[in-house]
């Protein structure tokens, strides 16, 4: 079992913020179980800039390696969320993260849940996910990370009997890689550095110690090159 550390009183307002976002007349489509996981660093320090991620339970696995790569350079956030591109609880709870905190850098990843929705719907919510960003943090920078690879090719989810794969993935990158090379936003493509070596995995989706490991220095790659060169106060 996967824990998710969610301060309660953060939970609360959580709980609260997507209560008021769910019409009940108009919920989209969704997995058994969905979760959100936010994690802030150092949020009483202002001596370095502030480095946001967003993704699901694979950037939760390497946040602490792109933590410890960064540290003394950054301070480094986390979003991690089962919400698929086109829920907009999603944008809620992004919404929620950057208006709280002064962030720098935000590193941004959705694509590994969601597959009873169609990549139609993904390519038509994708450009409402870096709006919502870019609103709530106007001044960050922004690094899209690539949907990594599966270890076999494909699968099926086990609520909803949707079947994932590869193919689906690379449809998704592929649709995603349109709207940010129009933005001009640069790319940490981690599913190039993992894509045919099952022996980084852990299981069917996520990574082991290694595989985790290279997507963090990927990451960590991409966020140093953005950063401000000298910190400034970065707490609202």
């Amino acid at each position: 079992m996967r824990l998710l550390l969610l301060p309660l009183s953060l939970a609360a307002v959580c709980a609260i913020k997507i209560a008021a976002a769910e019409p009940d007349t108009a919920l989209p489509s969704r997995e058994s179980i969905e979760w959100c996981d936010i994690w802030i660093s150092h949020a009483n320090e202002t001596n370095h800039p502030r480095v946001q991620l967003i993704g699901d339970s694979i950037v939760r696995d390497y946040y602490p390696e792109v933590e410890k790569r960064l540290a003394g350079k950054a301070f480094v956030a986390r979003l991690s969320t089962s919400r698929f591109v086109a829920d907009p609880v999603l944008l809620k709870e992004i919404e929620m993260v950057l208006k709280g905190t002064k962030f720098d850098v935000v590193v941004f990843n959705n694509g590994m849940h969601g597959w009873q929705h169609s990549e139609t719907e993904y390519r038509k919510a994708f450009p409402k996910l870096i709006k919502t960003i870019r609103a709530h943090a106007p001044k960050a920078k922004l690094i899209w990370a690539t949907t990594t690879p599966l270890r076999d090719g494909k699968g099926v989810t086990g609520d909803t009997k949707a079947e994932y794969s590869d193919e689906r993935i690379a449809a998704r990158n592929a649709l995603a890689a349109e709207v940010v090379a129009a933005q001009k936003i640069p790319t940490a493509d981690l599913n190039a550095a993992t894509r045919g070596r099952p022996e980084l995995h852990s299981d069917n989706v996520h990574f082991n110690g290694q595989g985790s490991q290279i997507l963090a220095a990927l990451v960590s790659a991409a966020v140093e090159k953005l950063l401000p060169l000298q910190s400034k106060s970065h707490v609202q």
